[in-house]
């Protein structure tokens, strides 16, 4: 990502959409201002105006543009990944850019139909507090009684700031670390993981405290550590949330990815005699296609198991700190500790087995050992190819990708037991290496 193709980027972007007003904003990675300046040079050169936030997390940036009513919104930032990446996530309104956007724009760079402003209507650039106007909107959508006792880690990305702030302004008592921007991340890993939150976990245990909060990068992700300073898993926070945003509503949509844990449905079906309708939605793996099925079933949650949630009623952009503010919202409501609140929801043994595959076989194999599992596991209660195959079982659930990255096929299993997860494991490894073999 260089200067060059950020700025083409840009241009595109404001020729496709027809821009008048962009939106702009930053994490903390050193890349980052280059990369904004090279951002808004193009979008000036398109006579866009521009109105710059600074250096604030991504769904500060994606409220904003939809309550500055901008035509298009770009964060620079590469989320959860290490320093040395960086990006740009575009959005419209609060829906950030769907595959058929982002190849337009593609196209646009590709053949180079530029078609810049003259120097006369060049666009002009001002500063907006967008801070202060996310601030408000999470103020008027969340009310705590009791004060908390907060550890918050930042990990030097963009919540550095505005995490602390809110939980401040909704009477928290807080401890911080972590909170100064730094964007080579030298205390920990941007990515939330039970190995980077260590010393977030000691520090909740060592101060008594009832919740440890932590952020990535660009804090569109919230990862959790329990009052006893363990770390929350992601998919059981996921279906608790899930399952008490049902209860509240007493009928509604939930939309995850075909990732998450079958503990999903278990939490959605847990109150029959509270929730009238509940259906779960499952997605291709990835943020924006989870918002896109919020948008269109009118769903009142939804998230992936890597601690990007989504409030519908706010806005459509994955939030960690609105979703922290919501959840501490929720445990208040229950009267739960964190650990009472999680407990409720099954931990089911789940495995994850890479195997090695040839880039241009990987695909189409998937296909072929889609129709194979079928065979394999005759008593399945439901099939989907909407990004990979997934048979969903009596006694669990198997998943066979291609990774997008890497020449390998991976699959995922959940059971309801160690013995259920490890056989379907190995019938469906078996499979795979058969199709394979059969390829060479």
């Amino acid at each position: 990502m260089t200067p060059t193709l950020a700025c083409r980027v840009a241009t595109a972007v404001a020729m496709q959409e027809k821009a008048r007003v962009a939106i702009v904003a930053r994490d903390t990675r050193v890349s980052g201002a280059m990369l904004e300046e090279a951002v808004v040079s193009g979008l000036i050169s398109m006579g866009t105006t521009v109105l710059l936030c600074g250096m604030v997390p991504t769904p500060v940036l994606a409220y904003a543009a939809k309550a500055y009513g901008a035509d298009v919104g770009f964060m620079i930032t590469a989320s959860h990944n290490p320093p040395q990446y960086n990006g740009i996530k575009v959005f419209k309104a609060d829906l950030s850019y769907t595959d058929t956007d982002q190849a337009a724009v593609e196209k646009i760079i590709t053949e180079g139909t530029f078609q810049p402003s003259n120097w006369r209507t060049l666009g002009k650039v001002s500063p907006v507090e967008a801070t202060q106007t996310y601030l408000d909107m999470v103020l008027k959508s969340v009310k705590l009684k009791r004060q908390w006792n907060v550890v918050v880690d930042a990990g030097c990305g963009a919540a550095y700031s505005v995490a602390p702030q809110m939980l401040v302004a909704l009477g928290c008592k807080i401890t911080t670390l972590n909170s100064q921007p730094d964007g080579f991340f030298p205390a920990r890993k941007s990515e939330p993981t039970v190995e980077s939150l260590q010393n977030l976990a000691k520090t909740v245990k060592a101060l008594s405290a009832d919740i440890g909060i932590a952020f990535d990068g660009d804090a569109d992700r919230v990862a959790f550590v329990d009052e006893k300073g363990a770390f929350v898993n992601f998919d059981r926070a996921l279906a608790a949330y899930a399952a008490y945003a049902l209860k509240r509503a007493s009928a509604g949509v939930i939309v995850t990815t075909i990732e998450a844990s079958m503990a999903v449905e278990t939490m959605t079906n847990k109150y029959p005699d509270q929730v009238k309708i509940s259906k779960v939605i499952r997605t291709k793996v990835g943020d924006i296609y989870v918002s896109e099925a919020i948008k269109h079933r009118g769903a009142l949650f939804g998230g992936e198991p890597c601690g990007a949630w989504v409030q519908p009623q706010q806005h459509l952009c994955p939030d960690g700190p609105l979703s922290a503010a919501m959840f501490l919202a929720a445990l208040e409501t229950e009267g739960k500790t964190v650990s009472e609140f999680i407990n409720e929801v099954p931990e089911y043994p789940t495995e994850r087995v890479n195997i090695v595959c040839k880039n241009e076989q990987k695909y189409k194999l998937i296909e072929q050992i889609g129709s194979s599992l079928k065979t394999v596991f005759p008593n399945f209660s439901d099939y989907s190819m909407v990004d990979g195959a997934r048979l969903t079982l009596k006694n669990g659930w198997l998943l066979v990708r291609a990774s997008g990255t890497e020449p390998l096929i991976r699959l995922t299993v959940e059971g309801e037991t160690e013995v259920a997860t490890k056989d379907i494991t190995a019938k469906a490894t078996a499979l795979i290496n058969k199709h394979i073999e059969a390829q060479q």
